[in-house]
């Protein structure tokens, strides 16, 4: 349900997050996983480390954007950083959705690190059986 637009977009996400820290202007991308359970689409991001208020969820037409920010733990004056690998900044994923998800009614759950959106498909995208009618009357058309 899925649209990809650009052939070169998962080149960048790699880059991305090889590169480091992400900023406002140039976010790093957050891994992500999409697959269909049932009448519902579901795709999950991971961010750990983000509290649920440093997560920003938007949908414009079909357009899914959700970003976060990782900021750095505090640390008094007397801590002396030994190593430091996990990444800090902004993350931030754009997602085209199909018209047939239902965008006015996506449920966000944010549990141990990841965020969870769940995305109901329309009614019109459901397979359905069609009846075929007995007895129609055919007419042969002339022109």
């Amino acid at each position: 349900m899925l649209m990809r637009t650009d052939p070169f977009r998962e080149l960048d996400r790699l880059a991305q997050q090889l590169t480091g820290k992400g900023t406002w202007s140039q976010p790093a991308a957050m891994a992500m996983d999409a697959y269909r359970d049932g009448d519902e689409y579901v795709v999950a991001f991971d961010l750990p480390g983000v509290s649920a208020e440093a997560i920003d969820i938007d949908v414009e037409r079909n357009m899914l954007t959700v970003r976060a920010e990782r900021r750095p733990v505090a640390k008094s004056d007397n801590v002396q950083m030994e190593l430091s690998e996990r990444p800090l900044g902004v993350f931030s994923r754009q997602i085209v959705l199909a018209d047939t998800l239902d965008t006015e009614h996506i449920k966000a759950d944010y549990d141990a690190g990841v965020l969870t959106l769940r995305i109901p498909i329309t009614e019109r995208a459901k397979p359905r059986k069609i009846a075929i009618g007995e007895g129609t009357d055919r007419r042969e058309i002339s022109g």
